[in-house]
């Protein structure tokens, strides 16, 4: 009986204590939100965020703060959602403004991120540059270039009309795979700047890329000549060269790549391919053997390795590299292949 009776006072005491527990207040509960998130405890944190915004009327922050949590944890619906109503809580939250243009654009939804980055960019002349970068994507994606220009040129400081504005748009095109309209753009920077250095290599990157190889080597000496100290100027004018079969002057040129940077491979690996193509298998397995010591994942400087030690009789190296070759190149075609 007394066991009973000890049992029940127990039980008693425990329910008390649980019920007696403090209730955390809206700004408690916020506290512990923003400490949980500094601690890691994302999940935590949102589950409390996610409760204090169903409160009503709004608490200030809240929405806020959540839909920064879930951007920055890739929950980018919950985000959208959040930010939405942080800007209805609050019109001048300028933060929630611009993260809900970012949030669009993560999104896949450029056109919907423009309203909201323009917003930004009217309410702070120097707004980040990660939102003029975006905003002027999200114009590129509207084929508004102009406005992108702009854009560009206001994260890097540069007037908007200036030569190097245009050079720097066209850039931005030819990262985006875009180098028909990224030469026009090229063009006019030289009109407003003529000695513009990059201008002429970007119209020779475009020629190269028409195989205009012609065209490609009258814009990269005319490069070379404003900018002579230029690496990649000379491998591009080496490639070139050997595709009209100018091998002596391709050799020249990659040699002067080659003295001004030993840090990149490009030009180590076409000067290979050049004496391989002048007979001199010798001399061609020194640079690229240093080539995939540089860079052991190209599976263009195995292959031509391959031939180089082919040429030179040594059949077990060459099989060796062509055998690393072909993985290599399997291994690139199955990532390429691959889903995200």
């Amino acid at each position: 009986m007394r066991l009973l009776w000890i049992s029940t006072f127990l039980l008693t005491q425990v329910a008390f204590a649980q019920t007696s527990q403090p209730i955390r207040s809206p700004a408690d509960e916020l506290a512990a939100a923003r400490q949980d998130i500094h601690r890691g405890k994302i999940t935590e944190a949102i589950a409390i965020l996610e409760k204090l915004n169903q409160i009503t009327p709004s608490m200030k922050d809240v929405a806020h703060d959540l839909g920064l949590v879930c951007y920055r944890n890739n929950k980018l619906i919950e985000a959208q959602q959040a930010f939405l109503k942080a800007i209805q809580d609050d019109p001048a939250d300028k933060e929630s403004v611009q993260m809900l243009g970012l949030t669009f654009y993560r999104m896949g939804q450029p056109a919907a991120a423009i309203p909201y980055l323009e917003r930004v960019r009217q309410w702070t002349a120097n707004s980040e540059a990660d939102a003029n970068y975006v905003l002027g994507l999200c114009y590129m994606n509207a084929q508004r270039y102009d406005d992108a220009r702009k854009s560009f040129a206001a994260q890097y400081e540069l007037p908007p009309e200036s030569g190097a504005a245009h050079l720097l748009l066209g850039n931005m095109l030819m990262n985006a795979n875009l180098p028909e309209l990224a030469a026009p753009e090229a063009r006019k920077a030289l009109q407003l700047s003529p000695g513009l250095p990059l201008a002429h290599f970007m119209l020779g990157e475009v020629a190269l890329y028409k195989s205009a190889v012609d065209e490609a080597v009258t814009e990269f000496e005319a490069e070379r000549a404003l900018n002579p100290d230029y690496s990649p100027v000379y491998d591009r004018l080496g490639d070139a060269y050997i595709r009209i079969e100018k091998y002596q002057e391709a050799q020249q040129a990659l040699m002067k790549a080659i003295s001004l940077d030993t840090s990149r491979t490009a030009p180590f690996i076409l000067m290979g391919k050049v004496l391989l193509r002048r007979n001199d298998p010798q001399s061609a397995a020194l640079y690229l053997k240093h080539a995939a010591k540089m860079d052991p994942g190209n599976y263009i400087t195995h292959t031509l390795l391959g031939q180089a030690y082919r040429a030179l009789g040594q059949e077990d190296a060459a099989k060796q590299e062509f055998d690393a070759a072909a993985k290599l190149q399997a291994a690139g075609e199955l990532k390429l292949q691959s889903p995200e």
